[in-house]
């Protein structure tokens, strides 16, 4: 069994997804495993990782404006406003979302379907920077 282990950061532009299928798919390439797993792992709790539609942008939109919708930033009973009026509905979209993804590795690459894509699902209205860690496991 091979583990290879890498981390990216990420800027985000604010609320909304961000594609990093791309630079997963590179450590998984670099990784030589051509049988196993990848983690998919991002380190905050105001950020999460979704497996979503990359064709047709408007899935993406119609998830932020759900999310939007669930859990707004106008709730009167929040307590956790430190950072602002999106800080305790972030906390709320993160831990209704996922911080990881385990994808299968088969032929030295991700068993995406076709129209799967990988994407940081930024909950805070500004940019942040955010930090990527990636492990992949498998047979060489």
């Amino acid at each position: 069994m091979a583990a290879h282990a890498a981390t990216f950061r990420v800027r985000t532009r604010g609320k909304g997804t961000q594609e990093i299928t791309g630079e997963v798919e590179r450590i998984v390439s670099d990784s030589g495993i051509k049988t196993g797993t990848v983690t998919v792992f991002v380190r905050h709790t105001s950020a999460s990782l979704v497996i979503m539609e990359n064709a047709d942008p408007s899935a993406r939109a119609d998830l932020e404006a759900f999310f939007d919708h669930l859990v707004p930033e106008d709730t009167p009973y929040f307590v956790h406003t430190y950072e602002g009026p999106d800080d305790m509905p972030s906390h709320i979209r993160m831990a209704l979302t996922r911080t990881s993804e385990v994808i299968p590795v088969i032929d030295g690459r991700m068993a995406l379907g076709t129209w799967q894509g990988i994407y940081l699902f930024e909950h805070r209205r500004d940019p942040h920077q955010r930090e990527i860690a990636v492990a992949v496991v498998g047979e060489k």
